[in-house]
């Protein structure tokens, strides 16, 4: 929970709650009572620490069908001078968003990507522009519509109206990133607990997005069966390092060999859009299997590219920099609740109605 005091640009943070995740599994909902009873302890945690109830929040969505997917669309100019407004560029990434398959997938969030006006490639934004055709190029930022669904019950279930859903990715960037990294090109890398999400940026906006469901959780169970010990053992061997009884080689063998794994996913994908050993920023790595030793030099080593753990001195004092990114998604969250903050608070309305409107039907077929 987080206030945004007048003249102040970070927000102050004013209550916290956290619970270990049940009923979760790869970012979708397996438990709803489950995961009810994990969100609701984190909740009341918050508003112990705060003395305020809350109401309504941010949520953000990752896992394995967070999906980032590029496509193109274009529109004829309304004006009959030809002039470019807002409303075709609206028809345009309209036009964009037709040509996705949107088969049980929800878009989340848009970006923009490029525009060409009569073949030619606009430089910025081409409202006042003149011509006839206008075509654009966007990102969309989808996500299971049953996965989302789920989760806005749950939340819903414990009392708190959903104000908008955003891509975990996108909400830790704002924390971990500079604004200098996402224009030159920068891989942001989550090691979550079950997966690993790699979102690319360029010129200011996220280029890609992309989920993969391996995750920290698999080096804790390759630890647990290669040094065979229990796994709670095996968590803090990861974290800190194996004690006098067991091999530090071995247990180096091992947690790289799974992270190769992570590194070769990694690799495919940026190969895939044409970024392998071309990002000048390089590669942050974040969550909570972004603290394991050794982690920067291997990444360097295997994806040629400078490579680090991501920070953050949003409170203004370098002294006290937050380096648990565990933390970073529910601060980009804070952040995202700013004051006219960006979030398609239209879009997810309409997301609603469309809830509403199937809770409704399901009604009307259980009636006599």
């Amino acid at each position: 929970m987080g206030e945004f005091l007048k003249g102040e640009k970070n927000p102050k943070i004013i209550g916290v709650g956290e619970s270990e995740t049940i009923g979760l599994r790869h970012g979708y909902v397996v438990d709803p009572s489950s995961l009810l009873s994990s969100v609701k302890k984190s909740i009341e945690a918050a508003q112990n620490s705060s003395g305020i109830k809350i109401k309504r929040a941010f949520i953000s969505v990752g896992g394995v069908s967070l999906r980032g997917e590029t496509t193109s669309g274009s529109t004829i100019i309304s004006k009959a001078d030809g002039e470019v407004t807002t409303l075709d560029t609206t028809k345009a990434l309209q036009d964009c968003e037709d040509n996705l398959n949107l088969t049980n997938k929800k878009v989340i969030q848009t970006f923009p990507l490029s525009y060409r006006l009569d073949g030619k490639e606009v430089l910025g934004h081409p409202e006042s522009m003149r011509g006839t055709k206008l075509e654009a190029k966007a990102l969309f930022v989808t996500y299971s519509m049953q996965h989302l669904e789920d989760l806005i019950e749950v939340l819903a279930n414990a009392g708190i109206e959903t104000i908008d859903a955003i891509a975990s990715p996108l909400s830790i960037a704002q924390i971990a990133l500079s604004e200098k990294q996402k224009i030159v090109g920068v891989a942001l890398v989550n090691i979550g607990h079950q997966t690993t999400s790699i979102s690319v940026f360029e010129n200011g906006v996220p280029i890609s997005i992309h989920s993969f469901s391996i995750g920290s959780s698999d080096i804790t169970n390759d630890i647990a069966l290669g040094l065979k010990i229990p796994l709670d053992l095996a968590e803090r061997f990861k974290q800190e390092g194996v004690d006098e009884n067991f091999s530090k080689k071995k247990l180096d063998e091992i947690i790289e060999a799974r992270l190769y794994d992570i590194f070769e996913s990694i690799e495919n994908h940026l190969r895939k859009i044409k970024r392998n050993e071309l990002l000048p920023a390089g590669i942050v790595f974040v969550g909570g299997g972004a603290n394991i030793a050794g982690l920067e030099e291997l990444s360097r080593s295997v994806l040629k590219l400078p490579s680090s753990v991501g920070v953050t001195d949003m409170f203004g004092n370098s002294k006290t920099k937050l380096r648990d990114s565990s933390w970073f998604t529910a601060l980009g969250l804070v952040l995202s609740g700013r004051e006219g903050g960006e979030y398609s608070d239209g879009a997810f309305r309409n997301l609603f109605k469309d809830l509403k409107n199937s809770v409704k039907s399901s009604i009307k077929q259980l009636m006599p």
